[in-house]
C-alpha cells in the first residue's frame, strides 16, 4: 500500500468530509427527542418486567416459608 504524505492525507480528509450529508438543526432535535422517548419507554418496560418477576418470586418463595 502506498504511503501518502500528511498534506495529501489532509486533502483527502477534506474531500471526504465534503461528501458527508450533515443533518440540520431540526433533524438533530427530533432525533434526540425520539432517542430520549425510546430510552424512557425501554426503562419503564424493564422496570415493569422486573417488578412482575420480583412479585412472582416473592409470592412463590412465600409458599415455602
Amino acid at each position: 500500500m502506498a504511503k501518502t504524505n500528511p498534506f495529501q492525507f489532509m486533502q483527502q480528509v477534506r474531500a471526504e468530509t465534503a461528501k458527508v450529508s450533515w443533518p440540520n438543526r431540526r433533524e438533530v432535535v427530533v432525533t434526540t427527542i425520539m432517542v430520549l422517548i425510546m430510552a424512557t419507554l425501554t426503562a419503564v418496560f424493564f422496570f415493569l418486567v422486573d417488578l412482575l418477576i420480583r412479585t412472582g418470586l416473592v409470592t412463590t418463595l412465600g409458599f415455602f416459608n
